[in-house]
């Protein structure tokens, strides 16, 4: 039944619908068409439109929402930067700069990846910084 009724659209109806628009047969032609004309027009044009972006879609740039790129989303976030400093005694070196926003290329030591990151993002991570205490 269903099957029938879309097949009786495709091929009795819509040869029909097509028949009776006013398509012209030169560009110019759309430039003399009346109002009425074009408002008879319109669901085809409107069909073709979607179906043209529908194709055209999946190549168009995908956006990223900006929050979805945050990495801290509500950790101290009033600050500009957030760095947290650990006093540490047994450090071979006076400091250690680790990796918080997991994109550094020497992870787990930080090489301020975080700096482009947040200007691409607009997010706050910075650097856990171990601090040994000189004595």
């Amino acid at each position: 039944m269903v099957l029938e009724t879309i097949s009786k659209i495709i091929k009795v109806q819509l040869p029909a619908y097509l028949k009776k628009l006013p398509l012209p047969e030169t560009i110019g032609g759309f430039a003399r068409l009346t109002v009425s004309e074009w408002l008879r027009l319109l669901p085809l044009l409107g069909i073709l439109a979607l179906l043209g972006y529908l194709t055209i879609r999946p190549f168009l740039p995908k956006k990223k929402k900006q929050r979805d790129s945050l990495i801290n989303l509500k950790i101290q976030k009033e600050n500009p930067k957030v760095v947290n400093e650990i006093d540490i005694e047994d450090l071979k070196s006076t400091n250690a700069c680790y990796c918080r926003c997991w994109r550094s290329k020497t992870f787990p030591v930080c090489d301020k990846s975080h700096l482009k990151h947040n200007e691409l993002t607009g997010d706050n991570v910075g650097p856990l910084i171990l601090k040994k205490k000189i004595r």
